[in-house]
């Protein structure tokens, strides 16, 4: 499947680089409000907790790059963005973090809705470079994040000359798995319990900026002289 969609993914930039009208790229970063997790323990002998915790929301960061190729109205924009997500159970000793990071690509078409504003949606392919809840035993035990790499990501983003600011939501296409893991019973007062949903979704929050603009088409919504 990842072989699939980066094909895809190839094949329609390499289509719509040919066709464009202008394009744009530069960088972008934000944060992140990220929710999800959920784990219950197993009633593995007297004292032992088998409650059922839901992670509480925590915030994040993400940093990237773009590339947008314009034609009129619409627009196609790859990105590569890096995603720091963290969510938090509020386990009976102590509170537990549980932290992701992952490399995200999404492939987004858009729509100029009037002005400087845009909608846009699209699939992303996401993998995961670590993930890990504190407590576990080993310590820093491997999390299974999810069992399929996409994502559908869906936003608005408003242009205000070489700025961009934008506000989107990243859910996860993962089904959830359960995943029985071990953590510290003394420390956390949780002892074996079943993570039985790892998926993390987020609200992320950007600013980007241009480095280059072709402004080959300088009618456009953003043109007139609004860069500098």
């Amino acid at each position: 499947m990842n072989r699939y969609f980066l094909l895809i993914f190839i094949s329609i930039f390499s289509l719509s680089f040919a066709h464009a009208q202008e394009y744009s790229f530069g960088i972008k970063g934000g944060g992140n409000y990220v929710t999800g997790g959920e784990l219950t323990g197993l009633d593995s002998g007297e004292g032992f907790n088998s409650d059922t915790f839901n992670a509480e929301s925590q915030f994040g960061f993400h940093a990237g790059i773009f590339f947008e190729l314009n034609f009129g109205k619409f627009f196609v924009r790859p990105e590569v963005i890096y995603n720091s997500m963290e969510t938090e159970f509020a386990f009976p000793v102590q509170n537990s973090t549980y932290a992701v990071e992952k490399l995200s690509i999404p492939l987004l078409f858009g729509y100029n809705v009037l002005g400087p504003v845009d909608v846009y949606a699209g699939p992303a392919y996401q993998n995961i470079m670590n993930a890990t809840l504190q407590g576990t035993e080993p310590v820093n035990q491997t999390i299974v994040v999810q069992n399929t790499p996409l994502a559908a990501q869906a936003g608005v983003k408003v242009g205000l000359g070489r700025f961009e600011v934008d506000l989107r939501y990243d859910r996860s296409l993962a089904s959830a798995e359960t995943q029985t893991i071990d953590i510290n019973n003394g420390n956390y007062g949780v002892n074996r319990a079943n993570f039985t949903d790892t998926r993390l979704n987020q609200i992320l929050l950007s600013l980007s900026f241009k480095i280059g603009d072709s402004e080959a088409n300088t009618g456009r919504r953003r043109g007139r002289g609004c860069y500098f």
